[in-house]
């Protein structure tokens, strides 16, 4: 049927600063969309038919029970061969995804920059602070293989990773995501206008924003609100800030900072503090020191909201579990798995949000219905690659005290 088929590439929404693909390079993305949406479903339900039929017996005839960890099961599952193929063709897919992307890019680079330049300047929704470093699990490895990472930059003024990040992921998404890939963001827009129809957030903060795919929903459907958008990488900030201008937002500033030091900003500044889909490439380190900062900073009775996927527990099967960490290990998500099977509750309440005002919410991305129709599976998961995740919140306690800030 049509609706079981991706959309093409070619009904991805336009802006000014949307790198221009040719015809040739809209194929191979075209390609790439059918390939991914083959591998997650015709092809990837084969690695639970490997599993049950010729891993797991043999597991058992080798060890006298069933295994006791995803970890187990990776490794048995590594040794079989449909599995290893599938697994090859899937990381080469996001590798031929990102040479793509990157080809388009730096085709028209000179042109992408001296737009951006000019949109920055107009618009002074750009804030930089080249004395921001970049944390090591950013560096340590090119995060979802994209070369460089999402803070390299290949000159000065250079815009090339936050361009490539928004001009190939419609085509990694199969457009689930959207024509202008922020179905992550109108989500969240709606349950929290569902959640609370009538609240009206002053200032907002979306913390690692890259290019602003989900903080831009965010700044659209409360236009009365200053959101902030922060990231540490310069390269991704600013594409996403001429991005934003492209688009005519004009209530958010892009700015330069880390998520484990918000001190520029006062106790209690913000009504809302975003992560979406942020929280996985956090150290077990940092994560902790963030989401303190994020108490912080946020104001009594205001929302935190962390969109990800589903935590690992006793309640997920094996099986699903470790489908789930294939990316930790083979498309450079290197905290995936330890992030995901952390009791997030726990952390969020150790860094001062209260267990009884936490809460999770399940949310899916919001796309456009005309050109993305339902289709049958509309509801099924794909072990983290499907638009559809868990939110983690919580509504600070109204009578948390605040600390003043110590003196510098």
């Amino acid at each position: 049927m049509a609706s079981d088929l991706p959309p093409p590439y070619t009904a991805m929404t336009r802006h000014d600063m949307m790198p221009r693909a040719n015809h040739d390079e809209t194929a191979r993305f075209n390609f790439l969309t059918h390939f991914n949406r083959y591998l997650s479903g015709a092809i990837g339900g084969g690695n639970k038919l490997a599993y049950d039929k010729r891993v797991l017996p043999a597991f058992r005839e080798t060890h006298g029970r069933d295994p006791e960890h995803r970890y187990e099961i990776r490794d048995a599952m590594n040794e079989d061969s449909w599995h290893r193929n599938w697994s090859a063709l899937k990381r080469n897919s996001m590798e031929m995804r990102q040479h793509n992307g990157r080809q388009i890019v730096l085709r028209q680079l000179d042109e992408l920059d001296a737009m951006a330049a000019k949109l920055i300047e107009q618009s002074g929704i750009l804030e930089l602070d080249p004395s921001v470093e970049q944390p090591p699990y950013q560096t340590a490895v090119d995060i979802h293989c994209q070369p460089g990472g999402y803070h390299t930059e290949e000159r000065e003024n250079d815009v090339t990773v936050g361009a490539n990040y928004d001009v190939g992921l419609f085509a990694t998404t199969g457009g689930a995501l959207g024509g202008s890939n922020d179905g992550g963001g109108q989500a969240v827009v709606g349950w929290v206008k569902a959640e609370r129809p009538d609240w009206r957030p002053r200032r907002i903060l979306d913390i690692g924003c890259t290019v602003g795919h989900n903080a831009v929903p965010i700044a659209l459907a409360y236009p009365d609100a200053e959101v902030i958008a922060i990231d540490t990488a310069a390269a991704s900030l600013r594409y996403g800030a001429a991005r934003a201008a492209a688009m005519g937002v004009r209530n958010i500033k892009f700015v330069q900072a880390s998520g484990e030091d918000l001190s520029r900003w006062a106790d209690g500044h913000f009504d809302w503090v975003q992560t979406t889909m942020f929280l996985h490439e956090l150290s077990s380190k940092a994560m902790p020191r963030l989401l303190k900062e994020a108490h912080r900073v946020l104001s009594p009775e205001g929302l935190i909201l962390h969109v990800e996927q589903p935590q690992y527990s006793d309640e997920m099967p094996l099986f699903e579990q470790f489908m789930r960490d294939w990316d930790a290990f083979n498309n450079n998500e290197p905290f995936w798995t330890a992030m995901h099977g952390q009791d997030l509750k726990q952390v969020m309440a150790d860094a001062g949000f209260a267990r009884e005002s936490q809460f999770v919410a399940g949310v899916r991305a919001v796309v456009d219905p005309e050109i993305f129709p339902p289709s049958p599976d509309d509801g099924e998961e794909d072990f983290g690659r499907a638009a559809i995740w868990n939110a983690y919140g919580a509504w600070k306690d109204p009578v948390t005290s605040i600390e003043p800030a110590a003196a510098v």
